[in-house]
């Protein structure tokens, strides 16, 4: 007789918060199917396991109702759909992420941003470089990307932050919503202001291409892409940034060694490997199935543990350390199946081609006082919140 997976209810989000590796590191050893009580999930910490699941939409719909991200967007987010309904969706902004218009267009622009946002760093001083740099350059490079440059730094970092929040808002808090609410209010004002800019001078950027689409997509699916990039579209990039500092400084010798051989490609690989800026992702069981000897049943939630898929001791040798030249490197972080993050190739770009030989260029001896400084947060997205660097 096949078993429900066993259930745990000692594990708190606020354990997965603070540091959720050597939780996920003893499940993927003792139990790699579990149901959290906390999360309402049923967590996957095995790399095959959450391939698998990634790989079979049919079996597993990403159209989740126990999901928050729904009442947090006031949408029903390309996200949270599968199939045709997906596909339309995520075509109506594939313009804007053609290899073309990224190599000629957005490549330009985020160096652009790039260089001025690093001339405004202080030589010689310990700046906190989430607040200074890594948070406003994502958010700046996507403004101009999506379209809403008129949004500022800072309500771009806001807006995504404040939805990333109520999309995890596992506990359903009203006062998340109603700040989820306020946020979305503003969105739909600016995107409204913008309309006719896009339509008399149609260009590249994700919010044109869909509103002069030959046959577009809804306005309220346009808006809902629009906020799911922003959602997703800073913190991405911006914690992977900031993880991959934290890795390079604290291994200088492989520092050296990436900046001999130009392998910022490759750091960029191992940094989202080792701490997957995008943690975990749920899926609704469509039938009755077997994962591990454990039966789930239909209409449970799984979750996708790619944070720990990434340190799977199967696939990785000394998967809990940063170390850049690994023989192979087959991380998750990106996601996999229909559901492959469509700014995959900005964000390698943007932070490997562009930010990181860059800052290291005009910053040669950067350095890390106090790793102590450094504070890490985060269960479905996660990063440094805090990093102090003296910029040498």
């Amino acid at each position: 007789m096949v078993d429900l997976a066993p259930q745990d209810e000692t594990i708190t989000l606020e354990q997965l918060d603070r540091d959720p590796f050597p939780i996920y590191r003893r499940l993927r050893a003792e139990t790699p199917v579990l149901r959290v009580k906390a999360a309402g999930r049923t967590f996957l910490t095995k790399a095959a396991d959450t391939k698998y699941v990634k790989d079979n939409p049919e079996l597993f719909s990403s159209d989740d109702p126990n999901t928050p991200m729904k009442r947090a967007f006031r949408a029903h987010t390309l996200m949270r759909k599968d199939g045709e309904a997906h596909k339309r969706e995520r075509m109506a902004m594939a313009p804007a992420f053609s290899p073309r218009v990224i190599q000629g267009e957005w490549v330009p622009a985020y160096q652009r941003v790039a260089e001025e946002y690093v001339a405004r760093l202080p030589r010689g001083e310990v700046v906190d470089l989430f607040p200074a740099l890594s948070g406003p350059y994502a958010a700046r490079g996507l403004a101009i990307l999506l379209g809403i440059q008129e949004a500022t730094d800072a309500q771009m970092q806001r807006w995504s932050q404040i939805l990333i929040e109520g999309a995890g808002n596992f506990g359903w808090r009203d006062d998340l919503f109603a700040q989820s609410d306020a946020a979305n209010d503003e969105m739909d004002a600016l995107f409204d202001s913008l309309q006719d800019r896009h339509r008399a001078d149609p260009n590249n950027s994700a919010l044109s291409v869909m509103l002069n689409a030959d046959d577009p997509i809804e306005q309220s699916q346009i808006y809902s892409n629009i906020k799911i990039a922003i959602g997703g579209g800073i913190n991405e990039p911006r914690d992977a940034l900031n993880t991959i500092l934290y890795g390079l400084l604290t291994n200088r010798d492989q520092l050296d060694e990436v900046k001999r051989n130009d392998d910022w490609d490759k750091a960029f690989e191992e940094g989202i490997r080792w701490v997957a800026p995008i943690s975990a992702s749920s899926r609704l069981v469509m039938e009755d199935t077997e994962i591990r000897g454990h039966v789930v049943q239909k209409g449970e939630t799984v979750m996708t543990i790619q944070a720990s898929a990434n340190r799977d001791e199967e696939l990785f040798e000394n998967g809990e350390d940063f170390i850049v030249y690994r023989d192979k490197n087959p991380h998750q972080s990106f996601g996999n199946g229909p559901h492959f993050c469509q700014g995959t190739h900005v964000a390698r770009r943007a932070i490997a081609h562009v930010m990181l030989p860059l800052l290291f260029d005009r910053f040669p001896n950067m350095s890390i006082p106090n790793t102590d400084d450094v504070i890490w947060r985060g269960f479905g997205f996660r990063g440094p919140i805090t990093l102090p660097v003296l910029l040498n």
